[in-house]
């Protein structure tokens, strides 16, 4: 193999002639944006939309300076920063492949003890919106009343200490106290994230935590600021080694290249109290009404995958693509989703919810993207609170079948466990993993004790419908163990 040719501005032109590059130069770009939370999805997502409005010529004075509030940002803030923010993004597809680098991020501020230099770049005149991937369960959010876990250690900081914030939304609060002070005016927070309702979300967060410090602020941000809700889609696997050779291929070196499926979807609440960007001329769709399409995808896309990952994990199954491509679980994801997910979810323009159904059934069996099931499986604690309770919930006051929701359930606790069904070990994988697993191995005797967990499942566990099925189906797990239980249920 000839020479790896590292990425940076100075090399763009000797890239090979299939990678597609900036039609724009860095020196035509100026910032408007500060995006927290640089992982692949906003790079292969949000900064994408960006970089290919730039390359029409449109909307330079809103580039992205990218930021991070924990110390782990630190080393995405180097690798970036050596590379002059640009990232490498694959696209993987059975019909074809293609690479593209995208250059719509120009910055990174330093990752600092209270977030001085993120306060001060979000303070800045030029910056008209602040847009946030901190993951679904980054909002502080009480998982079974909604409001905001105003108890949390992390939030108590920030409302003693407000001029040395440890959150994001310290952070965002801190900034905006400086531009109102200094008359700059307010800016657009924007929430990135799989979230019912994100931008609602969003303000209850930066609003009720402001609130608890200076409530004459709070009054204002709440008055000023505005939190469009947006709908976000693509699916884009973590970057480890495979993908680190994938671009190396290519004959580049990327310390932070981007795998992701080919389609990519963003529907986002028209609120913009300082300007946007013009992302509807590549793609973006501008909608008064984003709770259909947040819906549609957040309850069949992302309850689906937790349909597939636990279940996945236990039958040691690498992949979301190996979980479609096992029979027992594929017939598994489709009754759930067509009999217990789907009629919870109304149409929106083109598409009905069983035509959602099968594009999420092909986009999950791409062999191509190799989205592990681990991956999905994080965060559980979250994803299950966030994406399936809501619809049991729905499914016993409707008389819709909530059996299969309460298997995906089962699967959870039996995961949790920490052992697959060949006794492999099940590494941690949820921020309170230790509770969880203690919850988990005490119901392989009394089923119950998964869901006296208060803090996840409310008043479900006095919901006999649901219970039932579910001491059922964890009773069947450890009895029959993964497959079979599943075929169970199918048949």
């Amino acid at each position: 193999m000839d020479e790896l040719i590292p990425l940076s501005l100075a090399t763009l032109d000797r890239l090979p002639e299939t990678v597609r590059t900036p039609r724009y130069a860095r020196s035509d770009l100026s910032p408007g944006i500060v995006h927290i939370g640089l992982g692949n999805f906003h790079r292969a997502h949000q900064a994408w939309y960006l970089h290919r409005l730039f390359d029409q010529g449109l909307c330079h004075d809103w580039a992205i300076v990218g930021a991070g509030v924990r110390p782990a940002d630190a080393a995405q803030r180097d690798r970036l920063l050596a590379q002059d923010c640009l990232t490498t993004l694959l696209e993987l597809d059975p019909a074809g492949s293609a690479a593209e680098v995208t250059g719509s991020m120009v910055d990174f501020v330093p990752v600092d003890v209270g977030n001085g230099a993120l306060i001060a770049q979000m303070a800045a005149p030029s910056i008209r919106i602040v847009a946030l991937t901190v993951t679904e369960g980054g909002y502080f959010v009480d998982p079974v009343n909604g409001t905001l876990a105003s108890d949390h250690p992390d939030i108590e900081h920030d409302a003693a200490h407000p001029d040395m914030p440890i959150t994001a939304f310290g952070a965002i609060i801190a900034a905006l106290a400086r531009r109102r002070a200094k008359g700059l005016g307010p800016f657009t927070c924007l929430s990135c994230d799989n979230l019912q309702g994100n931008g609602a979300v969003l303000r209850q967060t930066v609003v009720g935590l402001a609130r608890m410090s200076d409530p004459a602020l709070a009054d204002w941000i709440d008055a000023e600021c505005s939190f469009p809700n947006s709908m976000v889609d693509c699916i884009v696997p973590a970057t480890g080694a495979r993908e680190l050779a994938m671009v190396q291929a290519l004959g580049i070196t990327d310390k932070a290249p981007v795998t992701h499926e080919n389609f990519r979807q963003w529907v986002i609440e028209d609120d913009f109290c300082a300007g946007r960007p013009d992302w509807d001329r590549v793609g973006a769709t501008f909608t008064p009404d984003v709770h259909a399409y947040e819906a549609m995808k957040i309850r069949i896309l992302n309850a689906g995958h937790q349909v597939l990952a636990n279940a996945g994990e236990l039958m040691s199954l690498s992949t979301i693509a190996d979980c479609m491509a096992n029979p027992a679980l594929n017939a598994f994801f489709l009754k759930v989703e067509q009999e217990e997910i789907a009629p919870h979810v109304a149409p929106v323009p083109g598409c009905t919810p069983d035509d959602y159904v099968a594009l999420i059934a092909r986009r999950f069996s791409n062999p191509m993207i190799h989205d592990t099931t681990r991956r999905v499986a994080f965060d559980g604690s979250s994803r299950h609170t966030g994406f399936v309770l809501p619809m049991v919930r729905e499914g016993l006051a409707s008389g819709v079948p909530v059996e299969g929701l309460a298997l995906v359930e089962a699967l959870w606790a039996r995961m949790c466990a920490g052992l697959r069904d060949d006794g492999s070990e099940i590494e941690p994988n949820d921020p309170f993993w230790p509770d969880l697993q203690a919850a988990a191995l005490a119901a392989r005797d009394r089923p119950g004790a998964w869901l006296d967990q208060h803090h996840l499942y409310g008043d479900l566990a006095r919901q006999p419908r649901f219970a039932d099925a579910f001491q059922t189906w964890l009773t069947a797990l450890w009895r029959d163990g993964t497959e079979a239980t599943l075929r169970a249920y199918v048949g």
